[in-house]
């Protein structure tokens, strides 16, 4: 067990850190930006009706004049399958069945992966992560990542950083339970063989925090690297702007 001193602020008997893997670890934002104009141009092309690429792009929290994401809108902070629905609702308001909405959403979602692909240069770790993992590690601090993303785009940030040795437990959101279901909070926690109290959620999204305090962790903090919109999360206990502001002391 270490105490973690953040700021002013001290946890104690912490056994595990949770964290988010998009915005958090992983300085995916042009990457997300770059998918969500794939998504919107195939869903485009099966649906042409009037305004309804400028409508999904609202939903999905894209502003098409600047060409960026609302950090806390669907794209930001939503599963891959929030967003499927979200776009299945809008093709289903347009006449089509709900089971073939679902299906061109999906089918226009794949080719949109096929276009654009996550790899560690489309979506490089922010600075000092590695250093951090590896100094809480050697401090006996248990590491999980926990994400909106799909397993396999955990497992697939893991492989290209070469971070296997440093995450005890990786977590995507597509096995039934996502964000902000603390329920998804509790799963790894038992595999992290942890209890609640014993850890802290670091996150950018509010579903990070919710999530975490719904589960009844110790903590949960807010991070805000620069150049990143800086929102505020509610519930969040601190907010930092780099992890090596998260002290710990075996």
């Amino acid at each position: 067990m270490a105490n973690i001193t953040v700021q002013n602020k001290t946890f104690t008997q912490i056994q595990a850190l949770i964290f988010d893997k998009d915005g958090t670890l992983e300085n995916s934002k042009i990457y997300l930006e770059k998918l969500t104009v794939a998504r919107l141009a195939l869903l485009e092309q099966e649906i042409p009706a009037s305004n309804f690429g400028d409508r999904l792009a609202e939903a999905f929290g894209f502003n098409r004049g600047s060409a960026q994401l609302d950090p806390g809108g669907l794209m930001a902070v939503g599963s891959r399958r929030d967003n499927i629905i979200a776009a299945a609702s809008y093709i289903a308001e347009q006449g089509h069945g709900w089971f073939q909405s679902l299906e061109m959403a999906n089918q226009c979602f794949d080719q949109a992966d096929r276009q654009i692909v996550a790899n560690a240069d489309t979506c490089p770790m922010f600075p000092t992560v590695v250093n951090c993992l590896q100094k809480w590690r050697n401090q006996g601090v248990k590491i999980a990542i926990l994400s909106a993303a799909r397993q396999r785009s955990v497992e697939r940030f893991i492989a290209d950083h070469q971070l296997q040795n440093l995450v005890d437990v990786a977590k995507g959101s597509d096995q039934g339970l996502s964000k902000p279901n603390p329920a998804l909070y509790l799963l790894t926690c038992r595999e992290l063989n942890v209890k609640p109290a014993h850890t802290l959620m670091i996150g950018d999204a509010q579903g990070d925090i919710t999530m975490a305090k719904g589960a009844n962790a110790q903590g949960a903090i807010a991070i805000h690297w620069p150049g990143y919109p800086k929102g505020n999360l509610q519930g969040a206990d601190v907010t930092i702007a780099d992890l090596e502001q998260i002290q710990c002391q075996p």
